[in-house]
């Protein structure tokens, strides 16, 4: 089967910077939604967005905590929403549409990693009830002020590669694994843009996932120190054991920043990105780079979609 699944040769690369990729680009009078856009990649992302003149919306589960954060940003504004609250998303939803503005790109940043398990809503798994349903809802809610032209970015992960979805049983009510679940939560991410892209495109929507690459942010919180000595990404200091391994949070922000504005996409959807380019597809055995097919399977995406709809009761694209 063939896949756009391919680099473009968009000449960066993982050192890339938020700034490199917005060079000679004028957002002005561009309007982005950046879910946890006060905190990590998220900041970077506001940060770059409105040095490029675009006017950015964050919302954030701690609006006190994020109005401290873009202070001193100019053309930000914080709104309230706790993704894993699905009245708190309908809320901040109902409030943007009242201010009759148009989204131009609609970044999906926010999220939890590998936390302990954890129940939200009637009894959802929290990460993929934050990372990927809260998002399902929020973009459905958001559609009608998601201008054509408009980008929807899923920002999923290389652990997308630790598993797929488990149909089964994707609320994990037994033999949890943090890592596991996590990997679930980010194969929801990749799948939720393929089949978004579907449907949006004719209305000219496109949406993209993408992997920003190994950063160290406050997605960390929930791992304990003595794990990620074990792991190998510090040592019994804290220190990186592999410095060149990871990228700094200006270089993480910049896939999901060209992802939602570069013209090298112009006329693409659907695809995973990584180090800003599209990625290929990945090679058995090796979990280093690439999407795995499970990701990117148009089946398997419709199913997540129609389930994703049935469990949020918000399908903006309902007959």
């Amino acid at each position: 089967m063939s896949t756009a699944q391919h680099k473009i040769g968009s000449g960066f690369d993982a050192r890339s910077t938020a700034d490199d990729v917005l060079a000679g680009l004028d957002l002005t009078g561009k309007l982005a939604v950046v879910t946890g856009g006060y905190s990590g990649l998220g900041l970077e992302t506001t940060r770059a967005l409105t040095k490029a003149g675009a006017r950015v919306v964050v919302p954030a589960r701690r609006p006190a905590v994020a109005r401290e954060a873009v202070a001193g940003i100019d053309g930000v504004e914080v709104d309230e929403l706790d993704l894993g609250d699905l009245d708190s998303v309908r809320a901040f939803a109902e409030r943007f549409l009242a201010s009759d503005r148009r989204i131009d790109f609609m970044i999906d940043n926010a999220g939890i990693m590998a936390c302990p398990e954890t129940r939200v809503g009637p009894g959802w798994e929290a990460q993929f009830a934050t990372n990927h349903l809260g998002h399902f809802a929020l973009v459905n809610r958001l559609w009608p002020a998601i201008a054509p032209g408009a980008r929807v970015v899923s920002v999923s992960s290389r652990a997308h590669h630790f598993s797929g979805m488990r149909w089964d049983d994707v609320q994990w009510t037994r033999d949890y694994d943090k890592w596991q679940a996590y990997g679930q939560a980010k194969t929801a991410n990749v799948l939720f843009a393929v089949h978004l892209d579907r449907l949006g495109r004719e209305s000219g929507v496109r949406a993209f996932s993408l992997h920003p690459g190994g950063i160290f942010t406050p997605l960390q919180r929930h791992i304990p120190k003595a794990e990620m000595v074990e792991r190998g990404w510090i040592d019994e200091d804290g220190n990186f054991l592999n410095p060149e391994g990871f990228k700094t949070p200006e270089q993480g922000a910049a896939t999901q920043v060209w992802a939602a504005t570069s013209p090298q996409l112009d006329g693409l959807g659907g695809v995973y990105l990584e180090d800003c380019d599209i990625a290929e597809p990945a090679v058995d055995g090796d979990q280093s780079s690439g999407v795995k097919a499970w990701a990117t399977d148009p089946e398997q995406a419709a199913r997540l979609w129609d389930l994703s709809a049935e469990l949020t009761g918000v399908n903006a694209f309902h007959a």
